[in-house]
C-alpha cells in the first residue's frame, strides 16, 4: 500500500483548483495542489475537496487571514495554504 494520494482524484482536484473563477484563488489553490498535491495525506485531500465546495471570496478570505474561518475549515490544511499564500505573494523575490 502507498502513501502517494490517487493520482485520478489528484487530477480531479487539481482541475478543480484552477477553475475556480476568480484569479486569486485559481493562483493559491492551483498552486498548491501543483507544488504540493503529492505531500498531501487522504484527510487533507478531503479537506481540499469540502473547501473547493465553498464560496471562492470566503476561501480566499480565510485564506489570507482577513476572516476566521469556520471550524470545519480552521485545519492544518489552512494552515499551509496560508503559508503557501504568504509564499507566493509576499515574498521579497516578487
Amino acid at each position: 500500500m502507498t502513501d502517494a494520494p490517487d493520482p485520478v482524484r489528484l487530477k480531479r482536484l487539481r482541475f478543480r483548483a484552477w477553475r475556480r473563477g476568480f484569479r486569486e484563488a485559481d493562483l493559491i489553490l492551483g498552486g498548491f495542489v501543483d507544488a504540493r498535491g503529492e505531500t498531501l495525506s487522504a484527510p487533507e485531500i478531503d479537506a481540499f475537496e469540502a473547501l473547493l465546495d465553498e464560496n471562492d471570496q470566503e476561501v480566499f478570505a480565510w485564506i489570507a487571514g482577513q476572516k476566521t474561518p469556520p471550524k470545519a475549515h480552521a485545519t492544518p490544511l489552512m494552515q499551509r495554504l496560508r503559508a503557501f499564500r504568504v509564499d507566493l505573494f509576499d515574498s521579497p523575490n516578487v
